[in-house]
Formats: structure tokens, C-alpha cells, sequence
């Protein structure tokens, strides 16, 4: 076999996404033939000695699959939890590949999370070069008006920087509440409820509702589906279009 990138081996045996096996790699968790592995690291497989926190990679590529999955509200979005809240781990059982989440939704926030133990699918998900969006129905105290909206679109400062431009568009309302849909191209630490608490509108519900042209419609929570072969498809070409754009620019 062929020399890979270390992350791209551990990511194509479904243990992690690229960029968690980036992270693994820097913790020191992973060594080859006995070494701690640096990022960039090529390794062949078949040949060299790959363990990740002890434990020998061994066997080939799993079958890549690739699932739509309603994470319920006051659920964690990671396989365990040290502290022993609910994670989306129990409802993985019946799944015999080791798939992980695709990005993250805060506990106290629901709705749709992809999971996979494809390293270049999640890749094309979560990579910010990517601009992959996200579509959010957020349910929020009182009423935006046309100036806080133009705020949230063309960016808003929060401890961590200035967010990206966003789409803000009003659904409906009642007397004390309203709907608004928001579309983001980026995914800092609950950004949608730090965005609404700096206008004055602080969040009462959040449900993620789209990831790129991938819909939750039917989900009902704690429920998954697999996904169709041209939603896969179009998140990796719109990866193949990004890269295609980033080398234009070079």
C-alpha cells in the first residue's frame, strides 16, 4: 500500500474525523512504530505499526456509511460523557460501524447531525473553506427589528472575533416571541445564542433544520436515516468546488 497522511489513515479506519485526528496527533495519542506521531506524518498501513491511545490500527478501511440523525434536546452531541449525561451513543446501538458526529450541537439545542466514518465527508462538512451552510429555525424572546437584523447579517462581534455575514429571515411571531431563520457559513462555540444575547433577543429554542441541501424533514427526535446517494454526492462535490475555487485563487 501507499504511504498516507497519519489523520487520513485513522480518519478512512472510522475512528475520527480529519480534524479530531489532527487533534489526536497533537495530544500525543498516537504513535507509529513506536514513535509519537508529528502532524504530516505519511505511514503506510500495511507495513507500519499505527496505534492510537495504545491500540494497534489493524484491518483495512471500513465501509463507509453515512446517516442523518435528530439529536434530542438535553442530549450530548459526543459518544460519552465523564460527566454521565445522555449522549448520542445511545441511540447507536443498533449501527455496527463505528460512526462519530460530524460537528456539534449544544446540549440544550436540537436537530440535525450527521454522522459518518468518512474522514473526507466530514471534511467537506466542517472545513470553514468550505462555507458549507447550516440553517437554523431559532425561536427567541421578543421581536427583531430591521436594524438588529442587518447587525446579525453583516457580522457582530462576540468575545471570539467577528462572526461571518449570515441570513436572518423573520418566520413568524406571537405576542411575546418570534421565529427567525438563520443560515451560517461558519460554527464558533454557540455562536447563534451569543449573536441573539448581544442584540437583546436571547434564545429560547434552537433547531438545526438543514447541512448543506441535507434536510431533517420527518425526523422525529432520536430518530436517523440513511442518506441518499446524491445528498452524499452533493456535499462532496460542493468540496470539489471549494477546492476548485481556494486553487483558482492561488
Amino acid at each position: 500500500m501507499e504511504e498516507k497522511r497519519v489523520q487520513k489513515i485513522i480518519a478512512e479506519m472510522g475512528l475520527a474525523s480529519r480534524r479530531k485526528a489532527d487533534e489526536m496527533i497533537l495530544e500525543g495519542r498516537v504513535t507509529v512504530n513506536g514513535q509519537v506521531a508529528t502532524l504530516g506524518q505519511k505511514a503506510d498501513p500495511s507495513r507500519d505499526h499505527i496505534k492510537v491511545d495504545g491500540k494497534l490500527l489493524t484491518g483495512g478501511p471500513e465501509r463507509k456509511v453515512y446517516y442523518a440523525f435528530h439529536k434530542p434536546r438535553l442530549v450530548m452531541s459526543t459518544l460519552d460523557d465523564p460527566g454521565g449525561r445522555p449522549c448520542i451513543a445511545d441511540f447507536l446501538k443498533r449501527i455496527k460501524a463505528r460512526v462519530y458526529p460530524v460537528g456539534r450541537l449544544d446540549f440544550d439545542s436540537e436537530g440535525l447531525l450527521l454522522l459518518t466514518n468518512d474522514g473526507d465527508f466530514a471534511h467537506a462538512v466542517l472545513h470553514p473553506t468550505k462555507k458549507l451552510p447550516k440553517t437554523y429555525h431559532v425561536k427567541v424572546k421578543g421581536v427583531l427589528d430591521e436594524a438588529q437584523i442587518e447587525q446579525l447579517e453583516k457580522g457582530i462581534y462576540l468575545d471570539d472575533g467577528k462572526t461571518a455575514p449570515a441570513k436572518i429571515k423573520p418566520m413568524r411571531k406571537t405576542k411575546e416571541n418570534s421565529w427567525v431563520e438563520v443560515v451560517l457559513h461558519e460554527g464558533k462555540k454557540r455562536q447563534i445564542r451569543r449573536m441573539m444575547m448581544r442584540v437583546g433577543h436571547p434564545v429560547i429554542k434552537l433547531l438545526r433544520v438543514k447541512v448543506g441541501s441535507i434536510k431533517i424533514d420527518g425526523l422525529a427526535p432520536g430518530e436517523m436515516r440513511t442518506l441518499a446517494p446524491e445528498e452524499i454526492e452533493a456535499i462532496m462535490l460542493n468540496n470539489t468546488a471549494a477546492s476548485g475555487t481556494k486553487a483558482g485563487r492561488r
